[in-house]
This record gives C-alpha cells, structure tokens and sequence, in this order.
C-alpha cells in the first residue's frame, strides 16, 4: 500500500465517523444547524441526518477496508467519496466552512484512490489472457 491509499484510507475512516456523528446531531437535536430559507435543494434536517448517518458508516466501513488492504475498497472508496462529495455540496448552505474542507478532502481521495497502481501486476496484466 503506498501512501496516498493509506492516508485516503485514514481520511475516509475519519470522515465517515464525523459523518455519522453529523447526521446523529441533525436527528437528534434540531437546533444544530440553522434555518437556511429557501433553498433550491431543501431537505428536511432529519432527511440530512439520515443521508449523513447512512453515508458516514459507508464511507467509515469502505476506509477501515482500504486499511486492511481489501480490494474492493478501491472501487467502493471512489464511490463513496464521491457520494460524500455530492452530499456536502448540497449541505453547503448548512455548514459553509465544513463542507468546503470535506469537498477538498473528498477529491484527494478519489485522486489517491485512482491514481493507485498495484506494484504486483504489470501494465498489460488485464489484456492478457491465460
């Protein structure tokens, strides 16, 4: 595992815990977050708590995946961080600072987690055939 996938992995093991813990303060207690008015993609708080809970322990569970050097938590990770991505732009209006700073951290993971080449097969590994 090169660094780039580890650290991605530790972020999105971070991210996915902050998550769930943003969609468990949004159910739990509504005077967390602020009335944001009208806004074009409006959704409940406990609508936002819901997607950030379920999203969170996905993104938590497919990073503690990439830690253990699962392979199908590349793919997955690519993913979710894009799910993750998407979720908070919408939630900017919500937590302006917050999602700016997850959007970036999202797009570091994705750019890790493609970006990955497995030492152990060759280039051309895919196009042969057995």
């Amino acid at each position: 595992m090169t660094g780039g996938v580890l650290l991605a992995g530790v972020l999105m093991l971070c991210q996915g815990v902050v998550a769930a813990l943003e969609g468990i303060a949004a159910l739990a207690d509504g005077d967390v977050y602020g009335d944001v008015g009208e806004y074009v993609y409006r959704i409940s708080l406990t609508g936002w708590g819901w997607i950030h809970l379920v999203l969170g322990v996905c993104v938590a569970v497919t990073g503690a995946g990439l830690l253990k050097g699962a392979r199908w938590a590349r793919v997955t990770g690519i993913v979710f961080a894009s799910l993750n991505l998407f979720a908070h732009f919408l939630f900017l209006p919500y937590a302006p600072l917050w999602s700016v700073i997850v959007i970036a951290l999202d797009i570091f993971v994705i750019w890790a987690l493609a970006a990955y080449r497995d030492p152990g097969r060759a280039p051309g590994d895919a196009l042969r055939r057995p």
